[in-house]
Formats: C-alpha cells, sequence, structure tokens
C-alpha cells in the first residue's frame, strides 16, 4: 500500500489515531486528524502531531475536506455509520481502521484474539508463552500498544499477539490472522449494534481471510462461536470447559486436556493456576490451543502458566483489611463479565459486596438476579445507570448508593463481614465518571490503600 501523496482524514483523536495520523505523515502522507472535542479538550499528544505536519481539525470535519480525501481512518471508538464517514464513502474514499492500516506493512505472523470477555488476559498468557518458548512475540492492539506502532519492530520470523475488538473488526478488509480466536459472544455494547447477531457478525470478520493453511480457534460451550466452525476455511481448533471433545481441548474434572488424532495428553491442573474461575479456565485451553499451534511444546505452555498471575483489572487482589478482600475488576464492562467475576467466587464460605454501576450499555442486568440474591450481601450503586441497576436488580439484594469511589469503598467495608469479599465489577463501561476502565480500577485500588492506611491507624 502507498501512502506517499495521498490525502488522509484520521477520525478521533485519541490512541489509536494519533498513531495513525503520526504513521501516515511520516510516509509522506497530507494527513488530518479530527476529533469532535474541541482542540482545548485534546491530549498533549494529539496536539504535538502539529509539529509533525499534521492538520487539526475540531467538531465534525468539513464536506469540503471529505470531498478531497481518499483515504479515511476510523478510530474504533467512531461509528462507522456516522454522516462524515458514510459521505466519504458515498464519495469513494476508501476507509478502513487503524489495525487494517497495519495489517498492509506488518510483517511476520499473527495471533488476532476476540471475544466479549477474557480478550486481555488471554492476549496477554499467549504473548508470554510464546515468548517464554524462544520465539520473537510482541502483543498489542487494543490491549495497549496501537498494533500501526508495532510495524517497525515487527520482524519476518516474529509473531505478532493482538487483541482486537468487535469496533476494530468492523473496518478490516484484508486482515489475514494467521491464528484467529472468539472466546464467546454475549450481549455488549447494544448502544452501538442493532442486536446481538450483528454484534457476533463484527466478531466474525476476524475469520474473513483465513485459508486452509490457518488455525481458528472457537468455544465449543458458546451457542453463538460454535455455530460458526463448519463454515470456516481455516483448520479449526476447538475448547470447551463443559464437554469431552474427540478433538481439541478441554477440561476434565480438575484436569486440562488436549486430545488430537486419537492421542491424549493432560497438559495441566487446575491447581497449578493462579488464576480464578471457570472462565479463566477457558481463557487458558484458548491460549494454550494457540501456542500449541505456534509451535510451543506443551511443557513450555504448562511452566508458563503456572507463573502467570492476574492480568492488572481482572480480578486482582488489591489488599485484605480486618479480613474483608478487597478485588478489583473493572474490566467487567459488561453484564456477561460480572456474572463471571461472581462465579469465581461460588465455592468462598463468605459473601460478596459488589461495588456495580457506570454508563449502561442498552442491556437488563436482569441476568444477574440469580447470582446477585445467591451470593451478595449487598450491592453499592454508582454512576449513571445506577437507577436501572437498582430497577432490574433491587429486590435481589440489599442496596446502597455511593456519590463517588471513595463513598462506595467505604460503605462496601462497612456492609462487608470478616471472610467476604468486596468486588469492583461494574457492568458498565467508566466514562460517566472516568477516563477509563483502567483509571477506575486505579482510583478503586487507591481507595482501598487509603482506607487501609486509615483502619491500621485507628487500631494503633
Amino acid at each position: 500500500m502507498e501512502v506517499a501523496g495521498r490525502k488522509v482524514l484520521v477520525i478521533g483523536a485519541a490512541r489509536s489515531g494519533i498513531a495513525s495520523a503520526r504513521f501516515l505523515a511520516q510516509r509522506g502522507a497530507t494527513v488530518a486528524l479530527n476529533d469532535r472535542k474541541p482542540l482545548a479538550e485534546w491530549s498533549d499528544a494529539a496536539l504535538a502531531l502539529k509539529t509533525e505536519g499534521v492538520g487539526q481539525i475540531a467538531g465534525d470535519p468539513p464536506s469540503w475536506l471529505l470531498d478531497q480525501t481518499d483515504l479515511v481512518i476510523v478510530s474504533p471508538g467512531v461509528p462507522t455509520k456516522s454522516i462524515p464517514i458514510r459521505y466519504a464513502d458515498r464519495r469513494g474514499a476508501e476507509v478502513i481502521g487503524e489495525v487494517e492500516l497495519a495489517a498492509r506493512f506488518l510483517r511476520g505472523r499473527v495471533v488476532a484474539i476476540t471475544g466479549t470477555n477474557g480478550k486481555t488476559t488471554t492476549t496477554t498468557l499467549i504473548g508470554n508463552m510464546l515468548k517464554d518458548a524462544g520465539l520473537n512475540v510482541q502483543v498489542g492492539g487494543n490491549i495497549g500498544t496501537p498494533l500501526v506502532s508495532m510495524i517497525d519492530s515487527s520482524r519476518e520470523d516474529g509473531w505478532t499477539v493482538v487483541e482486537v475488538s468487535s469496533f476494530q473488526l468492523e473496518t478490516i478488509v484484508d486482515f489475514h490472522p494467521d491464528v484467529a480466536m472468539v472466546l464467546n459472544v454475549t450481549p455488549n455494547h447494544m448502544d452501538r449494534y442493532d442486536s446481538l447477531m450483528d454484534y457476533a457478525a463484527a466478531k466474525h470478520n476476524i475469520f474473513r481471510n483465513q485459508t486452509q493453511g490457518d488455525v481458528a480457534i472457537l468455544n465449543t460451550d458458546d451457542e453463538i462461536v460454535s455455530s460458526w466452525a463448519d463454515g470456516l476455511r481455516a483448520h479449526v481448533v476447538q475448547f470447551s470447559v463443559k464437554a469431552e471433545l474427540e478433538e481439541g481441548l478441554f477440561l476434565r474434572g480438575r484436569d486440562l486436556v488436549s486430545r488430537s488424532n486419537g492421542a491424549e495428553r493432560v497438559l495441566m491442573t487446575r491447581d497449578e493456576m493462579h488464576l480464578r474461575g471457570t472462565h479463566n479456565v477457558e481463557n487458558v485451553l484458548a491460549a494454550m490451543a494457540a501456542g500449541l499451534a505456534c509451535g510451543a511444546a506443551p511443557d513450555s505452555l504448562r511452566e508458563t502458566v503456572r507463573q502467570f498471575r492476574p492480568v492488572e483489572h481482572r480480578l486482582e487482589e488489591v489488599a485484605e483489611i480486618n479480613g474483608v478482600r478487597f478485588l478489583n475488576d473493572s474490566k467487567a464492562t459488561s453484564v456477561d463479565a460480572t456474572i463471571k467475576a461472581l462465579e469465581a467466587f461460588a465455592d468462598d464460605a463468605g459473601k460478596v459486596v459488589l461495588i456495580l454501576g457506570g454508563r449502561g450499555k442498552q442491556a437488563p442486568y436482569s441476568p444477574l438476579v440469580d447470582l446477585v440474591s445467591e451470593r451478595a450481601r449487598k450491592l453499592i450503586l454508582i454512576g449513571e445507570d445506577a437507577p436501572a441497576i437498582e430497577r432490574d436488580l433491587g429486590s435481589a439484594a440489599p442496596f446502597e448508593h455511593a456519590s463517588d469511589m471513595h463513598e462506595a469503598v467505604e460503605r462496601a467495608f462497612a456492609a462487608a463481614q470478616a471472610g467476604d469479599v468486596v468486588l469492583l465489577a461494574p457492568a458498565c463501561a467508566s466514562f460517566d465518571m472516568f477516563e477509563s476502565f483502567e483509571h477506575r480500577g486505579r482510583v478503586f485500588k487507591d481507595e482501598v490503600q487509603s482506607l487501609k492506611s486509615k483502619v491500621q491507624s485507628s487500631s494503633v
């Protein structure tokens, strides 16, 4: 793909937009960076691009600019159905996302991971597995480093492990992962998609360019994902925590087992894992399937899993105060993710004080009713969607409202008993009160540490 001399509009001045604009400008394109926010609200990194020759346009891009543009790079947070993008497409401009842009320049082989839940843990684990196996590997995408920023460090003999979201997969054309997986598809981002099937179709895009020489990894236990197995060109490898498979990876009792061509091998046991919950067994099985597909030895994969600790903001142990444990699962931004978080404590003797709320995604909270009724001592509700959560779950457990994270942590601790868990698993996006789920998780952890210091000083 030749970019020198092309007139490019990059829509969205966040991380991937900044990286795309810089990449294109450095290769001779005429680039304008656009965001609906006023310039005063742009990040320093976005504003600094002006010194690199990137134009800056706030608000909706004007039609005269769209008329002159022949390439539009869409950031993941920008709906492809927005009027400027539809206008540019009708005028004949090529409209792609940052992942597609990167794919046209990236060297080496690619492992791509998507799913409603578990993407980041699985992506990080696969990266560790390939590194520990002695392969050249880099990890990024939706997990942090934009894929376009990894082009220069990619190698023909290396692997790039990339987390991709449904938003990013909407705008791919030629993106071709050698190993691709979908962990699960459950209701999420219903404020963006017309239906669950519309959302699932975006996830399915991860397989669109795979061929017979590639590997597609599917969760047999997920009704939507498993239905795709017969329609893919790639070699399909399936995994399950609910059933023994004739071919694939599965959980049998406490053992994680691989079965291929009639031969069976126990890869490891659940007791060797530091990751809690059955959902994390799914993530480990999926990661092991990818590691095997990339040529890593089973013993190496086992050792990597044994050393692996939870990723930050994913069921992350924060502190224990007077017998009450605090866990940060700020990445639980959907109802299904919160269900998985609660299920991870099914065998605990204590109860859960659950901090819920934020910006909702137009999905009902009612699927949580049974687990909340069974496991929760109290709900602490925060954020914009607190009234909707109260409506759906208010009869399942006692609840209180909190105005901010400081008050939420204080109220949660007051409600908890020794042996309980205070769990931040909000089932919502963070953008009503925080910059990101990472910011929300850091604030939670800071408040917990502050509370711990306060309790310790008062007991002296």
